[in-house]
Protein backbone atom coordinates (compact mmCIF):
# COMPACT_ATOMS: atom_id res chain seq x y z
CA UNK A 1 0.00 0.00 0.00
CA UNK A 2 2.98 2.46 1.07
CA UNK A 3 4.71 1.63 -2.37
CA UNK A 4 0.97 2.93 -4.40
CA UNK A 5 1.06 5.92 -1.98
CA UNK A 6 5.01 6.99 -3.50
CA UNK A 7 4.12 6.18 -7.06
CA UNK A 8 1.09 8.48 -6.60
CA UNK A 9 3.22 11.13 -4.93
CA UNK A 10 6.17 10.98 -7.32
CA UNK A 11 3.79 11.49 -10.60
CA UNK A 12 1.80 14.25 -9.53
CA UNK A 13 5.11 15.97 -8.37
CA UNK A 14 6.33 15.71 -11.81
CA UNK A 15 3.29 17.31 -13.07
CA UNK A 16 4.01 21.06 -14.15
CA UNK A 17 1.41 23.15 -11.91
CA UNK A 18 -1.07 25.66 -13.64
CA UNK A 19 0.60 29.46 -13.89
CA UNK A 20 -0.66 31.79 -12.06
CA UNK A 21 -2.11 34.87 -13.66
CA UNK A 22 0.54 37.78 -13.03
CA UNK A 23 -0.77 41.18 -12.70
CA UNK A 24 0.78 43.76 -15.35
CA UNK A 25 1.72 47.41 -13.78
CA UNK A 26 -0.04 49.46 -14.54
CA UNK A 27 0.86 52.71 -17.09
CA UNK A 28 -1.17 55.19 -15.19
CA UNK A 29 -2.36 55.82 -11.84
CA UNK A 30 -4.86 54.48 -10.37
CA UNK A 31 -8.22 56.08 -9.78
CA UNK A 32 -8.59 57.76 -6.74
CA UNK A 33 -4.90 57.95 -5.79
CA UNK A 34 -3.32 61.51 -6.04
CA UNK A 35 -0.60 61.88 -7.83
CA UNK A 36 0.86 64.87 -8.73
CA UNK A 37 -0.46 66.06 -12.31
CA UNK A 38 2.67 66.41 -14.47
CA UNK A 39 2.93 70.11 -15.95
CA UNK A 40 1.08 70.82 -19.19
CA UNK A 41 3.63 69.82 -22.14
CA UNK A 42 3.81 72.44 -24.09
CA UNK A 43 3.10 72.68 -28.03
CA UNK A 44 5.41 71.04 -30.26
CA UNK A 45 7.02 73.48 -32.65
CA UNK A 46 6.74 73.35 -36.58
CA UNK A 47 9.99 74.05 -37.22
CA UNK A 48 10.67 75.49 -40.62
CA UNK A 49 6.99 73.68 -41.97
CA UNK A 50 5.32 76.82 -40.30
CA UNK A 51 6.82 78.92 -43.04
CA UNK A 52 6.26 76.66 -46.02
CA UNK A 53 3.39 77.43 -48.12
CA UNK A 54 2.88 74.03 -48.92
CA UNK A 55 2.25 73.08 -45.24
CA UNK A 56 0.28 75.97 -44.74
CA UNK A 57 -2.45 74.59 -47.62
CA UNK A 58 -2.37 70.97 -46.78
CA UNK A 59 -3.63 72.53 -43.23
CA UNK A 60 -6.35 74.39 -45.21
CA UNK A 61 -7.20 71.72 -46.78
CA UNK A 62 -7.52 69.53 -43.98
CA UNK A 63 -10.10 72.27 -41.96
CA UNK A 64 -11.61 72.32 -45.53
CA UNK A 65 -12.34 68.91 -46.00
CA UNK A 66 -13.48 68.58 -42.11
CA UNK A 67 -15.75 71.16 -42.73
CA UNK A 68 -16.94 69.51 -46.49
CA UNK A 69 -17.42 65.97 -44.98
CA UNK A 70 -19.45 66.99 -42.02
CA UNK A 71 -21.78 68.69 -44.07
CA UNK A 72 -22.03 65.61 -46.25
CA UNK A 73 -22.50 63.15 -43.89
CA UNK A 74 -26.25 63.95 -43.37
CA UNK A 75 -26.92 62.45 -46.95
CA UNK A 76 -24.30 59.59 -46.23
CA UNK A 77 -21.72 60.60 -49.13
CA UNK A 78 -18.94 61.08 -49.19
CA UNK A 79 -16.58 64.30 -50.57
CA UNK A 80 -15.33 61.83 -53.08
CA UNK A 81 -18.95 60.64 -53.57
CA UNK A 82 -20.02 64.53 -54.19
CA UNK A 83 -17.16 65.20 -56.84
CA UNK A 84 -18.44 62.21 -58.78
CA UNK A 85 -21.90 63.08 -59.24
CA UNK A 86 -20.77 66.78 -60.04
CA UNK A 87 -18.65 65.48 -62.61
CA UNK A 88 -21.49 63.57 -64.09
CA UNK A 89 -24.09 65.75 -63.64
CA UNK A 90 -22.17 68.38 -65.83
CA UNK A 91 -21.29 65.38 -68.32
CA UNK A 92 -24.62 63.28 -69.02
CA UNK A 93 -23.05 60.11 -70.95
CA UNK A 94 -19.59 60.77 -69.90
CA UNK A 95 -16.85 57.69 -69.88
CA UNK A 96 -15.83 56.17 -66.59
CA UNK A 97 -12.01 56.67 -67.13
CA UNK A 98 -12.52 60.46 -68.30
CA UNK A 99 -14.31 61.16 -64.48
CA UNK A 100 -10.87 59.02 -63.02
CA UNK A 101 -8.35 60.86 -64.84
CA UNK A 102 -10.33 64.55 -64.72
CA UNK A 103 -10.65 64.35 -60.54
CA UNK A 104 -7.05 61.98 -60.57
CA UNK A 105 -8.71 59.01 -58.85
CA UNK A 106 -7.29 55.80 -59.56
CA UNK A 107 -9.32 53.45 -62.62
CA UNK A 108 -10.20 50.77 -59.52
CA UNK A 109 -11.05 53.52 -56.55
CA UNK A 110 -13.65 55.06 -59.12
CA UNK A 111 -14.85 52.11 -59.99
CA UNK A 112 -15.47 51.31 -56.47
CA UNK A 113 -17.01 54.82 -55.69
CA UNK A 114 -19.30 53.90 -58.65
CA UNK A 115 -20.05 50.71 -57.97
CA UNK A 116 -21.60 52.12 -54.42
CA UNK A 117 -23.50 54.84 -56.06
CA UNK A 118 -25.19 52.15 -58.53
CA UNK A 119 -25.94 50.29 -55.27
CA UNK A 120 -27.52 53.15 -54.15
CA UNK A 121 -29.41 54.01 -57.42
CA UNK A 122 -27.94 57.48 -57.57
CA UNK A 123 -25.72 56.71 -60.58
CA UNK A 124 -26.49 54.43 -64.26
CA UNK A 125 -24.06 52.78 -65.40
CA UNK A 126 -23.96 51.17 -68.97
CA UNK A 127 -22.04 50.38 -71.57
CA UNK A 128 -20.55 52.60 -73.91
CA UNK A 129 -22.56 52.80 -77.74
CA UNK A 130 -18.59 54.07 -78.98
CA UNK A 131 -16.65 51.68 -77.54
CA UNK A 132 -18.08 48.57 -75.56
CA UNK A 133 -14.55 48.51 -73.33
CA UNK A 134 -15.49 51.72 -72.09
CA UNK A 135 -18.63 52.33 -69.30
CA UNK A 136 -20.95 55.41 -69.63
CA UNK A 137 -22.01 57.13 -66.76
CA UNK A 138 -25.54 58.72 -66.20
CA UNK A 139 -27.11 60.34 -63.00
CA UNK A 140 -30.33 58.52 -61.87
CA UNK A 141 -33.27 60.81 -60.76
CA UNK A 142 -32.19 59.96 -57.42
CA UNK A 143 -29.15 60.97 -57.74
CA UNK A 144 -29.94 64.27 -59.80
CA UNK A 145 -32.50 65.21 -56.78
CA UNK A 146 -30.37 64.00 -53.99
CA UNK A 147 -27.37 66.06 -55.69
CA UNK A 148 -30.05 69.16 -55.43
CA UNK A 149 -30.62 68.67 -51.62
CA UNK A 150 -26.85 68.95 -51.30
CA UNK A 151 -26.15 71.84 -53.08
CA UNK A 152 -26.98 74.18 -50.02
CA UNK A 153 -25.24 72.36 -47.34
CA UNK A 154 -22.11 72.59 -50.07
CA UNK A 155 -22.61 76.34 -50.30
CA UNK A 156 -22.89 76.42 -46.23
CA UNK A 157 -19.39 74.46 -46.35
CA UNK A 158 -18.10 77.33 -48.42
CA UNK A 159 -19.58 80.16 -46.34
CA UNK A 160 -18.08 78.75 -42.88
CA UNK A 161 -14.45 79.09 -45.24
CA UNK A 162 -15.50 82.82 -46.38
CA UNK A 163 -16.25 83.49 -42.05
CA UNK A 164 -13.34 81.84 -41.27
CA UNK A 165 -10.57 83.40 -43.16
CA UNK A 166 -12.75 86.96 -44.27
CA UNK A 167 -14.88 87.74 -47.87
CA UNK A 168 -12.07 89.72 -49.31
CA UNK A 169 -9.20 86.81 -48.91
CA UNK A 170 -11.74 84.32 -49.60
CA UNK A 171 -12.22 85.96 -53.07
CA UNK A 172 -8.48 86.30 -53.73
CA UNK A 173 -7.87 82.86 -52.59
CA UNK A 174 -10.71 82.01 -55.37
CA UNK A 175 -8.72 83.77 -57.58
CA UNK A 176 -5.34 82.53 -56.95
CA UNK A 177 -6.19 78.83 -56.65
CA UNK A 178 -8.04 79.03 -59.84
CA UNK A 179 -4.80 78.62 -61.46
CA UNK A 180 -4.56 74.80 -60.50
CA UNK A 181 -7.59 73.99 -61.95
CA UNK A 182 -6.11 74.26 -65.61
CA UNK A 183 -4.21 71.44 -64.64
CA UNK A 184 -6.93 68.83 -63.80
Amino acid sequence: MERGKAELRKRTAKRPRPARPVAKPSRSPQRGVSATKPARAKPLALGDLSQLLGYRIRRAQLWVFKEFSKRLAAFDISPAQFSVLCVIDANPGVNQLAVAQLLSIERAGLGRLVDHLENRRLVRRNASAVNRRYYVLYLTEAGSALLGRMRPAVAESDKALAAKIGPRAYKELQRTLSIFLADA
